[in-house]
């Protein structure tokens, strides 16, 4: 794919930019918050170096992460490490710029020069997120493709969906044999990927009372999270529970919608710092 990208990228990097320089420009024109009653030269000065880093590194973070192409329906799209990026440049332009303004004793100065730095920090820590979910994906994709596990990525998240025709048994907490060899899969993503957490979440269809239904979706995601544990993912990592029949996602009515409703998800997140 060229440079150029799709118009939708280029509006997003401008409406953030946008965004970061009317933060700053409103702090800039609030005597009572910043001690100061209008642009000194040196302060527009500033705030022309802070938006010309601000393009700069919405341009490099385009040339660096550029589109992705979604392998199922062939859509190009920005990539999530792209996104990442731009949301954490915005972000940490205007947290930097409020900083900068009342900690400075000049403080049109102190604002641009805070929004220079919260930019490049905000953006470099932006993309490092949203690139080591992006590897991750990749990867599950590559060791789950062809096993039945649907993948779907949800921002930084990444969400797998494990139908009951590859895991349990109805009305059985015991993994099924032949579902060893994906959790191994996923078991080695996750060894790779140290710095995410983990949700594992059972599900069960609407057959069989409230408290039976909650009691066998807690049994089957502690028994997913059991096994993952003993192929080497850190327990710390985990937290299981079991939502009985409380979400489903197709008719009870039929066979087919209660097969969909048993279910076990895996949610991998990065880590909270």
């Amino acid at each position: 794919m060229s440079h150029d990208g799709p118009a939708p990228s280029r509006a997003v990097f401008l409406s953030l930019i946008m965004l970061a320089e009317n933060c700053l420009e409103s702090l800039m024109k609030m005597p009572h918050c910043c001690n100061m009653e209008r642009f000194d030269n040196a302060a527009l000065r500033e705030r022309t170096a802070m938006r010309k880093t601000l393009i700069a590194l919405s341009a490099g973070t385009l040339i660096l992460a550029g589109c992705t192409t979604d392998p199922y329906t062939g859509e190009e799209k920005a990539s999530n490490t792209l996104l990442g990026g731009g949301v954490g440049a915005a972000a940490g332009a205007a947290t930097g710029a409020l900083v900068g303004a009342l900690t400075s004793k000049k403080s049109g100065k102190g604002a641009a020069k805070g929004a220079l730095i919260g930019a490049a920090l905000g953006g470099i820590a932006g993309m490092g997120v949203g690139a080591y979910m992006d590897k991750q994906e990749a990867e599950l994709r590559k060791r789950l493709a062809g096993t039945g596990v649907r993948i779907v990525r949800e921002g930084d998240d990444i969400r797998l969906v494990m139908p009951s025709d590859i895991t349990f048994d109805v009305d059985r907490a015991d993994i099924k044999p032949q579902f060893f060899r994906t959790l191994n899969a996923v078991a080695t993503v996750l060894n790779g990927f140290p710095e995410t957490d983990v949700l594992i979440a059972g599900h069960t269809d609407s057959t069989g009372s409230d408290a039976y239904n909650q009691r066998l979706s807690e049994q089957r995601a502690a028994a997913v999270m059991h096994y993952l544990v003993s192929q080497g993912v850190d327990a710390r990592r985990f937290d299981a529970r079991g939502f009985g029949e409380r979400y489903p996602v197709a008719d009870n009515r039929s066979e087919q919608g209660r097969a969909l409703n048993r279910r076990v998800e895996i949610r991998i997140r990065p880590r909270a710092r």
